[in-house]
């Protein structure tokens, strides 16, 4: 079992200092890696049933990432998950590959179809076939990362004739997680992704989504070169050696908490002090050694 923190660019950490210092505390714990968020804009006011208020502090997930790589050197670094329809597929790789390279290495790139439409709508982006957004998206992302000169033809992409390096330092590409628990999601993730990223989920709830993951690979091929799917998990509810014993069981190979692990869904982006964090990550490195 592998240990993260999540929530490393907003709520406390988006105060660029306590992300780093949140960061060096956690690569010097021994933790495998932190991972940061992703909402570009926020809905004010917060609607029914949503947890996060628009005054909370939020870097951008790519900036936030990239600050990180330079003030660590050997902790991983984790997107947990870009919405990827309201990014431009080519400028979103060059800032990764960059990042990746500055990082010497050690990027983790969750990807998911988002889920907010105020979000969504405000930057453009149709809810309606975002899922195949997403998925043109990853294949022209490989393509630039991996071809030289590049090409990619699609629906909502084309290009041809371009390069761009430095290409990422992880070939082909960093390992790629894909995020969500729907049946598109779990296909995305057998067809296209090294693992799969399920978020705020009980170990009942994990259990329903590893079940998924299991009918889509009976439906859709897995190409080999994608190796064994691995399977990270933001849990919610209780944190303790017998929470991990059961996501292990379960088939989890990473577990990355948030800053108060014992969090319920509706408190848990309260701000949370920063020793409070600093204690969290001893007990993740107690619990997950």
């Amino acid at each position: 079992m592998k240990a993260g923190l999540f929530a490393i660019n907003y709520g406390t950490c988006g105060d660029p200092e306590a992300a780093v210092r949140v960061a060096r505390a956690a690569e010097a714990a021994g933790l495998e890696s932190v991972w940061a968020g992703e909402h570009i804009v926020l809905p004010d006011p917060r609607p029914t049933g949503f947890s996060m208020p628009p005054e909370l502090p939020f870097l951008d997930i790519v900036v936030a990432l990239t600050l990180l790589a330079a003030e660590t050197s050997t902790i991983r670094l984790g997107s947990g998950v870009f919405v990827l329809p309201q990014r431009n597929p080519l400028v979103l790789a060059k800032q990764l590959a960059s990042a990746d390279v500055i990082s010497r290495g050690r990027l983790i790139l969750g990807f998911g179809a988002g889920y907010l439409e105020p979000e969504l709508r405000a930057l453009g982006v149709p809810m309606e076939r975002r899922g195949r957004r997403v998925d043109e998206y990853l294949r022209a992302m490989r393509a630039i990362w991996t071809e030289a000169p590049a090409a990619y033809a699609g629906e909502f992409v084309s290009f041809t004739g371009v390069s761009a390096l430095p290409h990422p330092v992880q070939r082909p590409t960093p390992p790629i997680l894909i995020g969500g628990e729907s049946s598109p999601a779990y296909r995305r993730a057998v067809a296209m992704g090294q693992g799969w990223y399920g978020f705020n989920l009980t170990v009942e709830e994990t259990g329903e989504c590893l079940r998924g993951l299991r009918e889509a690979a009976e439906r859709c091929e897995r190409p080999t070169e994608l190796g064994g799917l691995e399977v990270t998990v933001t849990p919610v509810g209780p944190f303790d050696r017998d929470s991990v014993r059961r996501f292990e069981e379960l088939g989890v190979d990473r577990l990355v908490l948030l800053p108060n692990p014992d969090a319920t869904r509706g408190h848990r982006h309260d701000p949370v002090p920063i020793d409070d964090i600093l204690r969290t990550i001893d007990t993740i490195a107690r619990l997950i050694p």
